[in-house]
């Protein structure tokens, strides 16, 4: 690896490490999901067990495990904590960036490569799911490095830098399987057979070294897949039928939603460099189909975006996160295109693009004086001052700034005022980001984490508050609500009898002399509680409510 490449990468990890992974513990955890996916590693942590998950106490067969592994160690080693429980998904998105670098300078020279991980590192969805405990990231980015080492891998005659890069490729894929299931290697082996079916590229494929990959896909994927089934009789009918089969086939996850869904999500996630796309994919495959051998990198992007869309838009379950893996190859796309624009510094290019955008932020500058928050909504009253000053600043600035690259035909001007555009948008969602998700129990869990005694109870009524259990560092009790814990509830009923309960059986539990404390939607705690239950308010914020059954609680 020659020295601007070590250069390149280390500038670049610093960056990304100081822009996604510093600010990852200013949040309190956000329900459900990084309640969901802190807990589980929590007590995987605590019990040793790092075979079967477990949420609240019970299996849970939903994912594979990587993410709970890394979360789990770092957890027994660091401590838990916010910062901890995002920390992988950050050092993920950090790894994204370093793969479209290597992938775009791979294929189209330094500067590619640098405008790649800029474009990827500032888009909207990308960097938002990056300060999130989701695995969505985890599973982009090892399929992303599958499909990047396929292509680079693929170009090189045989020898030892085309291995490492198939060995890569087939690493990749079993770490996407541990990440979120068989989709790790069935979206990037579909992307590979498309290309090579269409574009006829049979005879680059070998030596493909399938022996050797095979057994290191295998030797990475397959040993927690034994060890569970065995463990568990129950994983294999839940895990692959269930959770792979039915989820794509059925509605059984209520997560439907139209055919076309992901398509706007693409294109919102794409924000700022949405403006630039049709150029960008038009000028990476001038000619059409007819001179796709003249392209066959830049094919081969397209194939992984369209098929991923493709592919999540027949799905009967969708939602948002699930467009990221096509996110790496679109900014390698995108990546080319703007190396070529900075090289001659023509704005011609970029014009179209750069008005759009102009014309957007001149709207968003004129629309927040007309933005009014609901009253339902106070939280959001005291950010909107502020958001308003901060929208005024900097979408004004951009709008100049473009302007004045444009009159002065700069594209280098017009590209570095889209990335500050984009930098700006991230510096308001996290700003916003600290306030706007009240489903959070973090302020209330240490009204009563120091005082909790083994015997006492809490309750979580008509919903599962994911996060109060991590920060309670104990399982609760569940009351009239059951969601995504059948399976589990299901297959250990001597645990989940006393840990989810029905409404009766709470009331009952409520008046033994026994402390109990529970925490509850307001409008539950309005509308029926209040009124019916002796009890003592500990704390409440705009959507929850914590009581104790105690009358000397504070």
């Amino acid at each position: 690896m020659s020295g601007s490449w070590i250069r390149d990468i280390s500038v670049l990890v610093v960056l990304a490490l100081v822009g996604i992974c510093a600010p990852l513990g200013l949040r309190p955890l956000g329900n459900p999901d990084e309640g969901r996916y802190t807990e589980i590693p929590r007590e995987m942590a605590e019990s040793g067990d790092f075979v079967t998950p477990r949420l609240n106490g019970l299996k849970y067969f939903e994912k594979p495990p990587l993410l709970y592994w890394l979360s789990a160690v770092t957890f027994k080693t660091f401590g838990l904590n916010h910062f901890t429980a995002r920390l992988w998904n950050g050092l993920f998105a950090v790894l994204g960036l370093v793969l479209a670098y290597a992938a775009g300078r791979d294929l189209y020279g330094r500067a590619a490569g640098i405008a790649a991980a800029t474009v990827l590192g500032t888009c909207l969805l990308y960097y938002a799911i990056s300060q999130i405990v989701i695995l969505d990231m985890a599973v982009s980015v090892t399929i992303s490095g599958a499909l990047f080492a396929f292509i680079c891998g693929i170009r090189r005659e045989p020898g030892a830098p085309r291995r490492w890069c198939f060995l890569a490729c087939y690493a990749f894929m079993a770490l996407a399987v541990l990440s979120k299931g068989l989709i790790g290697v069935a979206l990037p082996g579909a992307v590979m057979f498309l290309w090579t079916l269409l574009l006829n590229r049979w005879r680059s494929l070998f030596p493909l070294h399938l022996v050797l990959g095979s057994l290191l896909f295998l030797a990475i994927a397959l040993p927690w897949h034994v060890l569970v089934a065995r463990a568990n009789a129950e994983f294999f009918d839940f895990y692959f039928i269930h959770e792979h089969f039915e989820r794509f086939t059925s509605k059984a996850h209520k997560r439907f939603e139209p055919w076309w869904f992901l398509i706007p999500c693409l294109l919102v996630g794409l924000f700022p460099w949405l403006f630039f796309s049709i150029q960008a994919v038009h000028d990476a495959i001038k000619g059409g189909w007819k001179e796709r051998g003249k392209h066959a990198e830049a094919w081969f992007l397209l194939i992984w975006i369209v098929f991923i869309m493709a592919f999540f838009s027949k799905s009967q379950s969708k939602l948002i996160p699930y467009v990221l893996p096509v996110f790496p190859a679109v900014a390698v796309l995108f990546g080319r295109y703007f190396a070529s624009a900075w090289k001659d510094n023509t704005y011609r290019p970029l014009k179209r693009g750069a008005w759009a955008l102009a014309t957007f932020l001149a709207l968003a500058f004129v629309a927040v004086f007309f933005i009014k928050v609901p009253s339902s909504r106070p939280e959001l009253l005291s950010l909107m001052p502020g958001l308003r000053i901060w929208v005024i600043l900097y979408a004004g600035a951009s709008v100049a700034l473009l302007v004045h690259g444009l009159r002065r035909q700069s594209a280098r001007m017009i590209l570095t005022t889209v990335t500050l555009v984009g930098l700006g948008f991230i510096l308001t969602l996290q700003t916003a980001g600290q306030v706007v998700d009240t489903r959070s129990t973090h302020s209330l869990a240490p009204l009563i984490k120091d005082k909790l005694k083994p015997d006492d109870r809490v309750f979580s009524v008509m919903m599962y508050t994911q996060d109060l259990p991590v920060y309670l560092e104990r399982p609760i009790s569940v009351v009239s609500y059951i969601g995504e814990m059948a399976f589990g509830i299901e297959a250990e009923p001597e645990i989940s009898a006393r840990r989810f309960i029905p409404k009766a059986v709470f009331l009952k539990e409520w008046d033994k002399p026994t402390t109990s404390y529970a925490v509850m939607r307001a409008s539950h705690y309005d509308h029926w509680f209040r009124d019916e239950l002796p009890h003592s308010l500990l704390g409440r914020t705009h959507r929850l409510v914590l009581v104790s059954n105690a009358s000397d609680s504070p």
